[in-house]
């Protein structure tokens, strides 16, 4: 009787851990504002795992720009123009400093040396590669808080290319 109280114990937490995720994406999906990332240039298909694109954003490429990489988990203050393309404009070096208009903070965790935003995988339909190796942008939503979530790839022209498979 202990062993299956356990086991149910066990399971009903992963259960609440996995509904609160879903909650919290959710919520950054209704109430996140959209800002495009400019795509680095990507192998528009990983051939091991199918249909599905690595993606790279220009921001993260500091480096070639001379700018500095940070050591350690934290936020990037982007600048939104006309279409809601964000540029970079500074790392936030005290959590929740004020903004100027136009301007939203972007979550990113360093792994392996590497400045990562959480979104850096597109999955699509199989059969429609072709659609998207034409993706120059990221879309994102993006709360007031930095987090964030992919929801589609856009063209030259801002257009969407679709949006990524559940």
């Amino acid at each position: 009787m202990k062993r299956g109280t356990v086991i149910f114990g066990g399971l009903a937490l992963v259960f609440v851990a996995l509904a609160f995720l879903v909650v919290q994406k959710e919520t950054v999906l209704a109430r996140g504002q959209p800002v495009l990332l400019r795509l680095a240039p990507v192998d528009p298909r990983s051939l091991i795992q199918g249909d599905y694109m690595v993606l790279d954003y220009a921001i993260n490429q500091g480096w070639r720009e001379g700018r500095e990489q940070p050591q350690e988990d934290g936020n990037v203050v982007l600048r939104l123009d006309e279409h809601d393309v964000g540029e970079f404009v500074r790392y936030e070096t005290q959590a929740g400093t004020s903004l100027a208009p136009g301007e939203v903070r972007l979550r990113f965790r360093i792994r392996n040396s590497q400045m990562r935003l959480g979104a850096e995988a597109f999955f699509f339909q199989e059969g429609h590669a072709e659609r998207y190796a034409k993706a120059r942008y990221g879309e994102l939503r993006v709360t007031d808080n930095g987090t964030s979530v992919l929801v589609g790839l856009r063209d030259e022209n801002y257009q969407p290319l679709g949006s990524a498979i559940h």
